[in-house]
């Protein structure tokens, strides 16, 4: 009998039509329990918070800390101010922002189309697997790799 009322209460409960609340969740207002189980949330304060709450943590400061960031500050403002050519800094500095929303933009437009997202993630996959069984697997091939990453550091440094 009481299972039956049990099941018929919570039938009720979820067929029964919700009234609109203010907060947001779709799940209904529950109230708060009060229990004395150490792995039950509650109101009321454990024993083990009780014994703790007489201790107190002080931060001690370090002399190699900057202060407020006025060392930081300071530091921004003489390398700004030793910058010759200003403008040319902003230019590129906004260029970049443009940049960053731009891309941001085109990722989110190819991640709305349905398919693509998988195939590209599949794309780049199978290019991972290629990769790693041309340069990473064999030791020939890391020395391959190793000698190609310095040939390209030396033409970007333009010393060769």
């Amino acid at each position: 009998m009481a299972t039956a009322t049990a099941t018929s209460m919570a039938t009720t409960a979820v067929f029964t039509p919700q009234l609109p609340t203010t907060h947001c969740s779709a799940l209904p207002y529950l109230p708060l329990r009060f229990s004395n189980s150490p792995f039950s949330p509650s109101l009321k304060l454990s024993s083990a918070s009780k014994r703790y709450a007489g201790f107190q943590i002080k931060a001690t400061s370090q002399e190699s800390s900057p202060d407020d960031g006025g060392e930081i500050l300071t530091d921004l403002k003489e390398k700004w101010d030793a910058v010759e050519n200003k403008s040319t800094v902003l230019l590129y500095g906004g260029g970049a922002i443009v940049g960053v929303w731009l891309s941001a933009t085109l990722v989110g437009a190819i991640n709305s189309i349905p398919l693509l997202p998988k195939i590209l993630e599949l794309v780049g996959l199978g290019y991972t697997g290629w990769f790693v069984y041309r340069y990473l697997l064999f030791k020939s091939s890391r020395k391959e790799l190793a000698t190609d990453i310095e040939s390209l550091k030396k033409k970007i440094a333009g010393t060769e």
